[in-house]
């Protein structure tokens, strides 16, 4: 550390000991004023004065921030060890692993990357224990002179504090706030995944910089099990089996993040978006249609000028006006909410649409359909009195686990994100807010968190994600209150006592984006879509050429029905059809030779291989219509 001094307050590593003696579990680390703290923690006061720290043990998912973060300061150490002039970005702990962002003068290689996990092998035997060194900011910004670090000197400039902490493991050290485990030799099961370019801070005129993703468990078996999964997870990989099933294409010659969706893709969508329009239409919304384009003055009177530009494409030019893409549908149901004069009769209104909009999503975090330029949001707002949003917020809670389960979706993680710093409003009709999220909530049995401070400036919210059969979270529905659009855009209505008040406002997505959802939902299912959403329901088969008569009148009897029908009548073998078939996840096959003909049935063989012979045409009507059950559902309930 050359000439540095470095001098520690009280560390709570004075109590490892006393754990030790007690013979109890030693924590991971621990829980203080809602921060995450190691036991390299330096305290400010003495240790006698009362303390509220909550025990982080192993078996807590928290547990594995500790890990990962230590892992990315291992592969931090061993890029620096190979590679030298390598320069260093910033390295989390992520939900899913870790990664670390490094530049280097050339791409970093497959063969690197066994060499830097070779190398983290060994930082990892030789056990090195961490250290948390506080340094006053002037000290960080010399020490990192010395190293060359230009990307931390540069986070050392966003710092606003006059300390700041770096963490040592061996010769190497690292600007960070942990957490971390004592040492690198608590590090046992991990491996590298990938490498990927990304540019700094995620800004294209910035360098590019080289990220490394890896994944950590405390256990060999917890890794084994990850990377089984991680294979079926790029089994599933919705751009892969995208183009295999040819739903979608995203072309860099049209433009990145902007997605076509092709006709198998565009009848999952039609149906969708059909069944959509009809149960809000039944359940008292009104079906409305807005510009994609607007005045950007429109964008400076909503607040998203101020609050969102970076998110926003560039403004256009026309006629002497600056005109905007929208990057959302509210401000357009606003006008259409003061088209006329509302009385409190007309309370609640409920304007929904399936409207595109457009976000300047950056090119290194696009990612198929799940991060796109252009989407269409499921939206909704809702504009009510203030005695009307419980009831308002119970329905559409409704409405959100309907649609769910119409998907296959059963578990969530439900979250109320409460009052932020920087709010619009009072805190008392915050209060009141919040409290109708939380009664609505439990009106529909629904459990739920609190994420404090993480409510957006104009209002409280819901945010619920969904549980796919991978057991990965996936965030979708959003419910929030706005007090903010309806000030900015004087939004009144008259009262019983023929005064003018102000509506509350609700955003709401169930589904969130149409391209994100769907891109779930392939992954979900893995491209083998339930028969009502299969773009194929039902392929004909016939075994030859003199067949073919009577498979045409097979194929037309069912299209008569409205199910989705393909014919497969080439002169090949029917093996050959039938791999095929279920190479395109086609729900049924409907197999014709001489004995079906001769005895007016048909053979059907479903897509995992079982197989109905003999089968009256009209019988398998029947049971096609059964499938067809999430309808029926909606028919008989609604």
């Amino acid at each position: 550390m050359g000439e540095f001094q470095f001098s520690f307050s009280v560390s709570l590593k004075s109590l490892i000991s006393e754990f030790k003696k007690q013979k109890k579990e030693l924590p991971i680390g621990f829980k203080y004023k809602n921060e995450l703290i190691d036991w390299h923690y330096n305290f400010n006061h003495s240790l006698e004065k009362e303390i509220e720290l909550e025990p982080i043990f192993f078996s807590d998912p928290k547990s594995l921030l500790y890990l990962r973060h230590t892992a990315s300061h291992i592969l931090a150490q061993a890029v620096k060890e190979l590679f030298p002039s390598a320069k260093l970005g910033i390295g989390p702990a992520t939900e899913d692993g870790f990664y670390y962002d490094i530049y280097y003068e050339k791409p970093f290689s497959e063969e690197d990357l066994e060499k830097i996990e070779k190398k983290m092998k060994e930082i990892v035997e030789q056990n090195l224990p961490l250290e948390r060194i506080e340094l006053s900011k002037e000290e960080a910004v010399e020490l990192f002179k010395k190293l060359k670090e230009d990307f931390k000197l540069e986070l050392l400039k966003e710092i606003n504090e006059d300390k700041v902490t770096i963490y040592t493991q061996g010769n190497f050290l690292d600007l960070c706030k942990g957490p971390h485990l004592l040492s690198t030799g608590q590090v046992k099961a991990f491996k590298l995944l990938s490498i990927s370019g990304a540019y700094w801070k995620g800004k294209e005129n910035n360098p590019m910089l080289w990220r490394i993703y890896g994944i950590a468990f405390f256990s060999e078996e917890e890794l084994k099990n990850y990377l089984e999964k991680l294979e079926e997870i790029k089994k599933r990989d919705h751009r892969k089996l995208g183009k295999e099933l040819e739903l979608f294409t995203i072309e860099e010659d049209i433009g990145p993040g902007l997605v076509i969706w092709l006709p198998k893709g565009a009848i999952i969508r039609k149906i969708i978006e059909d069944f959509w329009k009809e149960v809000h239409l039944r359940r008292g919304y009104q079906l409305v249609y807005t510009p994609h384009i607007a005045l950007q003055e429109l964008w400076k009177v909503s607040g998203h000028l101020d609050f969102y530009i970076e998110n926003m494409f560039p403004s256009m030019e026309l006629e002497n006006r600056a005109y905007q893409l929208k990057p959302m549908n509210c401000p357009f149901h606003i006008y259409i909410y003061n088209q006329k004069r509302r009385s409190y009769r007309d309370l609640p209104l409920r304007f929904c649409e399936l409207g595109t909009v457009y976000r300047f999503e950056r090119s290194g975090v696009l990612h198929g359909l799940l991060r796109v330029r252009g989407f269409t949001q499921d939206d909704a707002h809702i504009f009510c009195k203030e005695d009307q949003l419980e009831e308002e917020l119970t329905k559409i809670l409704d409405l959100v686990v309907f649609f769910l389960k119409l998907f296959g979706f059963s578990e969530y993680k439900i979250f109320v994100s409460t009052r932020p710093e920087k709010f619009v409003g009072s805190p008392e009709i915050w209060e009141k807010a919040e409290s109708a999220l939380k009664k609505a909530l439990e009106n529909k049995h629904l459990e739920y968190e609190i994420d404090p401070g993480e409510g957006v400036f104009y209002g409280p919210k819901i945010d619920l994600k969904i549980k796919d059969v991978l057991g990965r979270f996936w965030q979708c529905s959003t419910i929030q209150v706005d007090f903010n659009i309806p000030e900015r855009f004087s939004l009144v209505y008259v009262g019983e006592d023929n005064q003018f008040h102000r509506p509350i406002m609700i955003h709401r997505a169930l589904l969130g984006s149409l391209e994100r959802f769907l891109g779930i939902l392939i992954e979900n299912y893995a491209g083998a879509f339930p028969f009502w959403l299969a773009p194929v329901q039902i392929k004909v088969l016939s075994i030859t050429d003199r067949n073919i008569f009577y498979a045409e009148k097979v194929a037309q009897r069912l299209k008569e029905e409205g199910f989705r029908i393909e014919t497969d009548f080439r002169s090949e073998k029917l093996n050959y059809k039938i791999r095929i078939a279920q190479q395109e996840k086609v729900p049924y096959m409907v197999i014709i030779g001489d004995k079906e003909e001769s005895e007016n049935t048909i053979s059907v063989r479903t897509r995992k291989g079982e197989i109905l012979n003999s089968l009256k045409i009209e019988e398998f009507i029947f049971q096609l219509k059964k499938e067809n059950q999430p309808y029926l559902l909606f028919n008989e309930k609604s």
